[in-house]
């Protein structure tokens, strides 16, 4: 019966009521729903009545999204029905990422929509769930959608005298600002009313829901202007200065001949030797002996499992994004026109700067953050060889290799050559191309089903990024220009089950783990060096090894090296159980940085440090009038 013709038959009041009852209630088991729905221990329906803000903070972006859809279609199951429908898809993608790198979604994730267009949609796709039936789910709830739409009987007149224009102004303004981060919401969503562990986004969920992590995260961080405290700079400074002098004066290395430089970022590359159950195994034969003719060690890295450019941006800035809350995804994040970093160091010696990397170029914003950090040319994707071999579904290590051996040349200004891989990407449930050599991998006992076919393909394409270390370095020993060769791993693959199965040697968690870092001079090796390193004092170390001592900002970094490297970790790890002097260094040195990246540092230095030929100012200045002019007009398709 049409609802203006059951007015007649009911009384004024009973409509009143029924209008009124049915969103209330639809409401209610919003909150309940969606507290099932997270499943989080402190926001099950259970917990009602004993934490009641907890479950209504984690419904209310829904609810008020809910409310504008009943007021602009009029159909209250259809509103809540197809706001449930949409924050469904959220908890499903977290589920995916939770799955597949360990941790839940933060507010920066969101930034990955629009790389999408950018590469983004084949690297992100390969996650997508194999099985039908999400598929199958997501299409019922859109045909319950659809027919709600088609039948379903408004429960007001469309003609409501300015009121639901009123009502729509005053909830979009409400879910506007909320998801804006404007402060005012912070009342509620504040981490003393609601449970907020800042370095655990998986404590946060957990006890507070998804959509409330979210939230405090955002709004704790995603507006967060951090600033330098200058005299913590320049106490830091002060306690360092004899040993700073020192590295800048050092020229035992420094022999006149600049030597090319290769950087090779291996795409999840660790030592398994960390793991139980492959405590005596050799999958890195190369890397093991190389290293017993160069320096290597322990890496710290600040993620796990993806978010390979957080560690790529420690290294080629120097700069620790403990320092920067506000850079998760620094590339997607970053507004400076010019960086200051490694590349820009390297360009005011005098060399060619380019990065390879076999993939779209703009995933990730490289096209644009290569610029601001000062490379010359960006060989991507589509500038490789047609016939460039592929692995599973990326382009094969050995490809990358050939193209970094065809970019060096034995003639000119000297090259550093920054190199991406990509075979051993994940996700590892891709066939490879030779499934019997991935079959004979061995794999821990306990591991099995997909866990174990994940770490077999993992160890297949882990195994051929080691093979091409050795090659690379076997080809670099032969040439007849002196060559560094730094290569690290950007972060340990999100094997998470395998893991919780096996367990570390050390005994700690997957977050906390190091990976590897190997630097050598192919053609003359050298005598055995281990040091822990964090990422972001890679660029010093090598900057030393090859003889240029005139950055005062990474050569701070070495000398703070011991006390700082292991501090570094993946967001989500434990917190740190630091002392008082490795705090009061790492309170100075997250000034410093901010210094270094706002390029203020030079103004708290002593001037015979900082106007060093080289030094910051003059890296930073050397030929950059338009710094992302150099990678747009290189080999950059």
């Amino acid at each position: 019966m049409p609802l203006m013709q059951h007015r007649t038959t009911t009384s004024p009041i009973r409509y009143r009521a029924a209008r009124l009852g049915t969103p209330l209630l639809l409401a209610v088991l919003f909150v309940l729903c969606t507290g099932l729905l997270d499943g989080g221990e402190g926001v099950r329906p259970g917990q009602l009545f004993a934490q009641p803000l907890f479950l209504l903070a984690n419904a209310l972006p829904g609810l008020l999204c809910a409310a504008l859809l009943l007021v602009a279609t009029r159909r209250a199951l259809l509103a809540f029905g197809l706001a449930f429908l949409l924050q469904g898809v959220l908890y499903g993608v977290n589920a995916l990422k939770m799955a597949n790198l360990g941790v839940p979604l933060m507010p920066a994730d969101f930034r990955m929509v629009g790389q999408l267009h950018q590469g983004g949609a084949h690297v992100l796709g390969a996650y997508l769930p194999h099985s039908p039936w999400p598929y199958l789910a997501l299409i019922g709830g859109i045909a319950v959608v659809v027919a709600l739409w088609r039948w379903e009987p408004p429960l007001f007149a469309r003609r409501t005298h300015g009121g639901r224009l009123a009502a729509g102004a005053v909830l979009t303004l409400g879910l506007g600002t909320l998801l804006a981060g404007q402060q005012a919401w912070a009342r509620v969503y504040s981490g003393e009313r609601l449970w907020l562990e800042p370095w655990s986004a998986n404590a946060t969920a957990t006890h507070s829901g998804l959509v409330s992590s979210l939230l405090l995260y955002h709004l704790q961080y995603g507006h967060n202007k951090q600033k330098a405290n200058p005299a913590a700079a320049t106490q830091l400074l002060s306690q360092a200065d004899q040993a700073l002098r020192q590295r800048l004066g050092s020229t035992a290395n420094d022999t006149g001949e600049r030597p090319d430089i290769v950087v090779v970022q291996s795409e999840s590359f660790f030592d398994p030797t960390i793991m139980k159950g492959y405590e005596h195994s050799d999958f890195t034969p190369n890397l093991h002996r190389l290293a017993r003719h160069g320096a290597s060690g322990a890496l710290h890295v600040p993620t796990y499992g993806g978010g390979t450019i957080r560690t790529e941006f420690e290294v080629l800035t120097g700069l620790s994004l403990r320092y920067f809350d506000n850079l998760q995804f620094p590339y997607l994040q970053m507004n400076a026109k010019v960086v200051p970093g490694l590349v820009r160091t390297l360009r005011a010696h005098g060399y060619e700067t380019v990065a390879i990397h076999g993939n779209d170029p703009g995933f990730w914003n490289r096209n644009t953050a290569f610029g601001a950090l000062g490379f010359d040319r960006f060989v991507s994707g589509a500038a490789f060889p047609r016939n460039a071999p592929h692995d599973g579904m990326y382009m094969a290590d050995s490809a990358m290799t050939d193209e970094i051996l065809a970019q060096l040349k034995n003639s000119g200004p000297p090259q550093f050559l920054f190199a991406i891989s990509l075979e051993a990407h994940g996700p590892y449930d891709t066939q490879p191309a030779d499934a019997a050599e991935r079959d004979a991998m061995p794999v821990p006992a306990g591991i099995t089903g997909k866990a174990r076919l994940e770490l077999q393909n993992y160890l297949y394409h882990m195994r051929h990024a080691d093979a091409e270390l050795g090659r690379l370095a076997e080809a670099l020993a032969q040439r007849e220009r002196p060559t560094l060769l730094l290569f690290y791993g950007d972060h340990l693959p999100a094997l998470t089950d395998s893991y919780r199965i096996t367990g570390f040697v050390d005994g700690r968690d997957m977050l906390a783990q190091p990976g590897t870092w190997l630097l050598i001079n192919p053609r003359d090796p050298g005598a055995t060096e281990h040091e822990s390193l964090a990422s972001w004092m890679l660029p010093g170390k090598l900057l030393e090894r090859a003889g240029i001592h005139d950055d005062a900002y990474f050569a701070l970094t070495q000398v703070l090296a011991p006390q700082l490297a292991a501090l570094t970790h993946a967001p989500g790890a434990p917190p740190d159980n630091e002392d008082g002097r490795a705090q009061q260094l790492d309170n100075g040195m997250a000034s410093v940085a901010m210094l270094r990246y706002a390029r203020k540092l030079d103004k708290f230095l002593p001037r015979d440090v900082a106007n060093t030929p080289g030094g910051t100012n003059t890296a930073i200045a050397h030929g950059d009038s338009h710094p992302e002019a150099a990678v747009a007009n290189g080999v950059h398709q």
